[in-house]
């Protein structure tokens, strides 16, 4: 699991979309107040190298009026040696983002299949927004273990797209998000990228933070910040994940240290659950173990 959006924040069952960071799209799960039920697959992406199907790499999740949005990670792989040809194909395959509507009321709430086809529009302008904006144009088309430009997480509200960056972390220490109007990818109206950075601060290690996952709220955003290099032994720290809420301005405020959940199993996506007076009641879901294993937390905002 690397990412989900639910088409309401209140009351349930909710229809929601998620993203694995594995497959070439995004699939329909219906979330109830304690379980969720898979449905439909949706395939997004049909990029093949010599016969073999390349990944998507979806890594954020967002929905605002009446549209789902599925991010790839804009990133370059791995090192390959001898591979150059088969990275390229690889990163061109990420650099893409799509806009999948369909009618709710055609989802059926007990199985999650959907009636009739969706309405998908992909574009992959994004990357070269991201890659004109001076500060981050050094870091484009590098592998995230060289600093390397990868986004993890994806809001959008007001006609506005922001994609979250879990790297690069620039010189000062920040992390990185990248706010994009919509006509602008979509519509091709003219756009240009706008930068914000946020303070993430570091991990247990003292390594630097970045943006592993981004949710839209009424007052602003929510951060979910990791490290942007996973350790070598994969050990995961209490207070290495945090969770931040962010006016879309000035410094971030950090409200929740998440837990060590065990070895190897990092925090890639949250969805709000349901607001109450003094915070949010939310789920994580993870990197590593079955089918996101999602766990809620209390995200205090006061």
């Amino acid at each position: 699991m690397s990412g989900i959006a639910c088409a309401s924040d209140v009351e349930f069952p909710r229809i929601c979309l998620v993203a694995d960071d594995e497959s070439q799209g995004a699939q329909i799960v219906i979330l109830r107040d304690g379980n969720l039920v898979a449905g439909r697959f949706i395939r997004l992406l049909d990029a093949a190298y010599e016969g073999k199907p390349l990944e998507l790499d979806a890594e954020g999740v967002a929905y605002a009026d009446g549209a789902f949005y599925v991010i790839g990670s804009h990133g370059r792989p791995r090192h390959e040696t001898g591979a150059e040809a088969k990275n390229a194909a690889k990163a061109e395959a990420t650099r893409h983002l799509f806009r999948i509507r369909f009618d709710r009321n055609a989802v059926d709430l007990k199985t999650g299949r959907l009636e009739g086809e969706p309405e998908i529009a992909g574009t992959s302008a994004l990357s070269g927004i991201i890659a004109a904006i001076p500060a981050l144009a050094p870091f484009h088309d590098k592998a995230l273990e060289d600093g390397g430009l990868t986004i993890e997480g994806v809001a959008v509200r007001d006609g506005r797209l922001h994609a979250g960056l879990r790297g690069p972390v620039l010189k000062d220490g920040s992390a990185a998000i990248v706010s994009v109007p919509l006509a602008g990818l979509f519509e091709d109206k003219p756009g240009t990228g706008t930068l914000a950075t946020v303070a993430l601060g570091p991990d247990s290690r003292g390594q630097p933070r970045g943006v592993r996952d981004l949710v839209a709220m009424p007052d602003g955003f929510l951060i979910l910040a990791g490290p942007m290099l996973d350790p070598d032994d994969g050990a995961v720290a209490k207070g290495d994940y945090t969770v931040f809420s962010w006016s879309g301005a000035g410094v971030p405020k950090k409200r929740l240290d998440l837990a060590s959940y065990g070895h190897k199993v990092k925090p890639e996506a949250l969805v709000p659950l349901d607001r109450r007076d003094d915070g949010v009641r939310a789920l994580v879901f993870f990197d590593g173990p079955d089918e996101g294993a999602p766990r809620p937390v209390e995200v205090p905002l006061r």
